[in-house]
C-alpha cells in the first residue's frame, strides 16, 4: 500500500491540511505577509506561488481555478487586480520566507512569509559569439605587431615632452 511521502500532515489529515493552506494563502494575499511556523510557511509557499501564477494569466478559467481554493471573492479580486500586475515581469519567486526566531510557549521555529512585490531589475543577457575569430596568418601577424610598436613610440614622445615642460 502506498504511503504518504510528504511527512506529517500539519496536525490533521490531508483534507484539513489542504483547507488550512488555502486559508493561509488567502490571509497572505489579504495582508501581504503573515507570521507562522517555518514548516507551515514552507508548505504554503508552493500553494501561494501557484495561485499567483494563475492570477498572472488573468483569464476567466484561471479566476475560476483560484476560486476553487480561495473562497473569499474579495481576496481573489485583490489577487487578480492588485498583486498580479505588480509581479507581471517576475518569472517566479513571488514569496519570501524569513526566519524570525522561536515561539515563547513551545519554542517552535517561527517565520514570516511575505509577497515579493518589488519591481524586477532584468539582467542584461550575454551576447553569443556569431563565429569564432580566425587567427591572422604569419605575415599579417608581423605587420600587426610592428604597427603598435611604432604607435607606442609616437605616443611616448609627446608624453616625455609634457613631462619635461612640467619639470621646467
Amino acid at each position: 500500500m502506498p504511503k504518504p511521502n510528504k511527512g506529517p500532515r500539519l496536525g490533521g489529515g490531508p483534507a484539513h491540511e489542504r483547507l488550512m493552506l488555502n486559508q493561509m494563502a488567502a490571509q497572505l494575499f489579504e495582508h501581504k505577509r503573515i507570521q507562522t511556523t517555518e514548516t507551515k510557511a514552507k508548505r504554503l509557499q508552493p500553494v501561494a506561488e501557484r495561485l499567483v501564477t494563475f492570477a498572472k494569466r488573468g483569464d476567466l478559467h484561471a479566476r475560476r481555478r483560484v476560486m476553487r481554493q480561495i473562497l473569499d471573492k474579495s481576496v481573489v479580486h485583490e489577487l487578480f487586480t492588485e498583486i498580479a500586475p505588480l509581479v507581471e515581469n517576475r518569472e517566479g519567486g513571488y514569496t519570501r520566507i524569513i526566519k524570525t526566531g522561536f515561539r515563547k510557549g513551545d519554542n517552535a521555529p517561527l517565520a514570516v512569509i511575505e509577497l515579493v512585490l518589488e519591481p524586477v531589475n532584468p539582467k542584461p543577457k550575454a551576447k553569443k559569439a556569431a563565429a569564432p575569430v580566425e587567427e591572422p596568418k604569419a605575415e599579417e601577424a608581423e605587420v600587426v605587431e610592428e604597427a603598435p610598436a611604432e604607435e607606442a613610440a609616437e605616443t611616448e614622445a609627446p608624453a616625455e615632452d609634457a613631462a619635461e615642460e612640467k619639470a621646467e
